[in-house]
């Protein structure tokens, strides 16, 4: 995400050189940075819950500002490509939509018997991540370029797939809280709406300067959207985490454990589909990393007495932030680049 040149901020004259320089210092040091906003976010929220429970309704426009930005560095033709790549496209989908519910089946049992809970634990650990997972993988040498453009097909499987897998762990006990609505909306609000005004942007882009310079800033704001994310979403969301602690500590080892199995995975999966070093990187990591900031408004949206579920996928969000720092030192060791050692 972050780490990648929307196609607006290159090959530009001086009128625009600025941007990517920019968005270059933010990038060096993005990490500490959205750790630092997870840091005042929870430092917020726990001294002004009330405050930070008024958040909720801000949750999804910087989400949608943040997607905007994401598929703004989605070239049209480079989507086309995405789809011709039919070797990196299986992998993903295999390690995302066979490898991740079997790997949930086993961990199912470990999970608190409590309704809001095992939603929340079901909701984010099903649904591939689609924004800050192509930064980590373009720090540890992974493919992000096809890791982003296979970004909206991600995107879209999820949304189809998530209710019919929730149905299949839950049974009819999901049907009475969960409604099609949520799901159809937040599709609409967080990928149609800002996949279309980036791919209109892109054609502004191509025919005036005023849109080059547009997609160049654009760019820059990257980094501060993600972290004004990381804020908001913790900050709102950690009253409810404190609210159940005790049964939220016991969902941090399945995540944790989810992070490990899934490392050894995507690295067998990336092997098994002969993909090169950084495709079998980013399938790694897209195994890994999980959804929980755009599905974060769906579990936001469930009735009242389910507000645990927000409050789990926001204890994945925290983890799996430590969990992708391990990663970027961890995977290029296990999946070495030997080209270089020549």
């Amino acid at each position: 995400m972050g780490a990648t040149r929307s196609a607006g901020a290159v090959a530009h004259n001086g009128a625009v050189a600025a941007a990517p320089g920019i968005a270059e210092r933010l990038e060096r040091v993005q990490v500490p940075l959205y750790l630092g906003a997870i840091v005042v976010g929870v430092l917020v929220g726990l001294s002004t819950p009330r405050f930070a429970e008024s958040l909720d309704l801000a949750v999804t426009p910087v989400l949608a500002a943040l997607l905007f930005v994401t598929f703004l560095q989605i070239p049209i033709a480079d989507l086309g490509k995405s789809l011709r790549d039919v070797r990196f496209l299986g992998a993903i989908a295999v390690v995302n939509f066979v490898v991740v519910p079997l790997v949930i089946v086993c961990l199912a049992p470990f999970v608190p018997n409590d309704t809001a809970i095992r939603i929340g634990v079901l909701l984010v650990l099903l649904c591939p991540c689609v924004d800050y997972v192509v930064v980590f993988t373009g720090l540890a040498g992974g493919s992000r370029i096809r890791l982003l453009a296979a970004t909206p097909l991600l995107l879209l499987v999820q949304m189809i797939l998530a209710p019919l897998l929730l149905l299949a762990f839950l049974g009819r006990e999901v049907t009475e809280v969960i409604e099609p609505g949520p799901f159809l909306e937040a599709f609409v609000l967080l990928i149609g709406i800002p996949l279309a005004l980036a791919w209109v942007v892109q054609a502004w882009a191509a025919r005036t300067r005023a849109g080059r310079r547009f997609t160049a800033g654009a760019d820059t704001t990257m980094v501060p959207l993600m972290m004004a994310v990381l804020a908001v979403v913790t900050c709102s969301q950690i009253p409810r985490v404190e609210e159940r602690l005790g049964d939220l500590l016991a969902i941090i080892p399945v995540y944790v454990v989810f992070l490990i199995v899934m490392a050894f995975a995507g690295v067998v999966v990336g092997r098994g589909f002969r993909l090169d070093v950084a495709s079998t990187r980013a399938v790694t990591f897209s195994g890994a990393t999980r959804n929980s900031l755009v599905v974060l408004p769906l579990a936001l949206a469930l009735p009242v007495g389910y507000e645990a579920a927000a409050a789990a996928i926001v204890t994945q969000t925290l983890v799996e932030l430590i969990g992708m720092v391990a990663y970027v030192w961890a995977i290029p060791r296990l999946v070495p680049d030997r080209s270089r050692a020549i």
